[in-house]
């Protein structure tokens, strides 16, 4: 009965406020509907018996937010003078008149003189009425990319992801952040992941934050907090940094993303504090960080354990030999790891060899990438042995490693044996040519379940594509990408490819372009693709007049290039 009546006496007085909003009258009325008065009647002894008007219930609020919606959208008079909203933006303006007017209404009830909340009631009240034609003077608005909406997030009771990312990146001051962080404040909140990548706050903001994220921290378990300081001052950046790391010490995080901060030693040390207090991460991501030796040393040292750790996320950086050293320490201590990326980091064969030997130790890999270091043959060796320890492989990325030959007959013939399941082979850029194809044909054949092949930017030419050619074609009706392109590859090799891609159900792209395919080869391959043209990646950068026949003899016809497909097409593939 109570709640009841609390409802019906705060609707009453909605209804009288969202309905006579250019009435200054309205917005001094007591809970009767009649103008306020300070008489006996309220000292007298039944005052006892009020009820407690403060706060509303939530289904209270919510009936308040289809009520404003109705007024910001239905035809009134005020609609009739300003024009009403749409639906979907009357609901978005409601829920945020609604969420600030119980904001300052709930402060001032926490003040109020009497106590029975009717003065918050009132206030709550005019807070709408006003802000309900606000709105509706506004007029509909179109959102630009970089408007952050927190109404959204807001209302939407047992909400779990506050996200500030959408958008153009921007900067935020104390002001903005006192109110795009409010949804955090909301006792009972529901969070338990915050992203505020791609917005940069500075100190004062960081101030602002501090409290709020120190009063949650026990039930976040994702963090993002990547490109957070991006065009901030250095001595800034690192104070931003340590009050972050500050307010989130002593969380217990399952996610962890410091992203393109461009953080170096000094970055990673201003997170000591939440660094520090990890000890459950099961992701770690600090791609382009500017993570150099001596970083990579502080990550190292500043983690006490990577024991749960499935994902460990390292593009882009400056690591080099030592910090790989640094990194294959936290790799050894990371059993459980299942994805692994370690690219663009400037590893060469040292460094290589240091994380081949970490990543043996890590046999519940499902997704490698060490793309574009510098690890060569003897790195490749060393990979080679780690690799029959991976049974779950999915994806392997091993392009513009400088693989060669050697490396890539040991890459390959490590997982013929092992990977049964993988799915993406990327070995692009690597200066393979025919002497490995015969290998790397053999590994694919046993790849049944593989939906994606790059072997781009090598020297495999017609024989190295037929030969592969001959290794897709039993089985591996998965298939959906094959890259050959930039392998001095002619007709015969580009037609082979083609008549084989085509057979899979699954297929959508073969990419043979910047090869040597004469001008009578490449119609031959468009009219192979002539019922789906859209499977046939661009051919603009071929060079038919980069054509050389060095597999026939000079002159030769289609009967020479039939006599190449002959010789190579019932070559073993098994490598024997």
């Amino acid at each position: 009965m109570y709640g009841e009546c609390k409802g019906v006496v705060i609707s009453t007085l909605i209804d009288r406020c969202t309905f006579c909003l250019d009435t200054a009258e309205q917005q001094t009325m007591d809970i009767g509907g009649q103008p306020a008065k300070d008489t006996a009647e309220e000292k007298s002894p039944r005052r006892s018996f009020s009820i407690k008007l403060w706060p509303p219930s939530q289904n209270t609020r919510e009936m308040l937010v289809v009520r404003i919606t109705e007024n910001l959208s239905s035809k009134s008079i005020f609609t009739q003078k300003y024009g009403s909203l749409n639906k979907e933006e009357a609901e978005e303006n409601a829920k945020k008149i609604e969420h600030e007017a119980f904001l300052s209404s709930n402060q001032h009830y926490e003040t109020e003189p009497d106590g029975d909340g009717s003065a918050a009631v009132q206030l709550y009240a005019k807070e709408c009425s006003k802000k309900i034609l606000e709105a509706l003077k506004r007029g509909p608005t179109v959102k630009d990319e970089g408007e952050v909406v927190v109404s959204k997030e807001v209302a939407v009771a047992g909400e779990t992801v506050f996200d500030l990312s959408k958008g153009n990146r921007s900067f935020i001051d104390a002001e903005e952040a006192e109110v795009i962080l409010q949804p955090l404040k909301e006792p009972g909140n529901s969070y338990v992941k915050i992203c505020f990548s791609n917005r940069s706050f500075g100190v004062d903001a960081a101030r602002v934050a501090e409290p709020i994220l120190a009063s949650i921290k026990h039930q976040l378990k994702e963090v993002d907090l990547s490109d957070f300081i991006a065009g901030r001052p250095e001595d800034e950046a690192i104070e931003v940094m340590n009050i972050f790391s500050a307010a989130l010490e002593g969380s217990i995080l399952r996610s962890l993303d410091l992203s393109d901060n461009a953080m170096g030693e000094k970055g990673v040390r201003a997170f000591s504090a939440l660094l520090k207090s990890q000890s459950s991460l099961e992701e770690l991501y600090l791609l382009n960080d500017g993570i150099s030796e001596e970083a990579a040393q502080a990550v190292c040292e500043l983690i006490p354990s990577t024991e749960k750790l499935r994902v460990l996320h390292f593009h882009s950086n400056m690591t080099g030999d030592a910090g790989a050293i640094a990194i294959a320490e936290v790799v050894k201590g990371s059993p459980l790891l299942e994805d692994f990326r370690c690219s663009s980091t400037r590893i060469g064969a040292e460094g290589g060899v240091a994380l081949s030997e970490a990543l043996a130790t890590c046999s519940h890999l499902k997704k490698l990438d060490l793309r574009d270091n510098m690890f060569g043959v003897e790195a490749a060796v060393a990979l080679s042995k780690a690799l029959p320890n991976f049974e779950g492989l999915k994806e392997i990325y091993l392009s513009y490693l400088n693989l060669e030959d050697e490396g890539a007959i040991a890459i390959s013939d490590a997982l013929k044996e092992s990977a049964p399941a993988l799915e993406v082979l990327d070995m692009g850029g690597n200066e393979i040519t025919t002497e490995a194809a015969p290998i790397l044909a053999a590994c694919i054949a046993t790849k049944q379940q593989l939906t994606k092949l790059n072997l781009s930017e090598n020297e495999l030419k017609d024989e190295g594509a037929i030969q592969i050619s001959n290794a897709l074609e039993e089985g591996h009706l998965q298939l959906e990408e094959v890259d050959m392109s930039t392998n001095a590859i002619a007709r015969v090799g580009a037609r082979a490819l083609a008549k084989v891609v085509l057979q899979k159900p699954h297929f959508k792209c073969l990419n043979i372009d910047a090869n040597f395919i004469s001008a009578e080869g490449v119609d031959e391959v468009e009219d192979l693709f002539a019922k789906c043209p859209e499977k046939l990646g661009s051919l603009e950068d071929n060079a038919p007049e980069g054509f050389d026949d060095e597999d026939s003899e000079e002159g030769g016809d289609d009967d020479d290039e039939h006599d190449l497909g002959s010789k190579l097409k019932n070559l073993e593939v098994n490598g024997e």
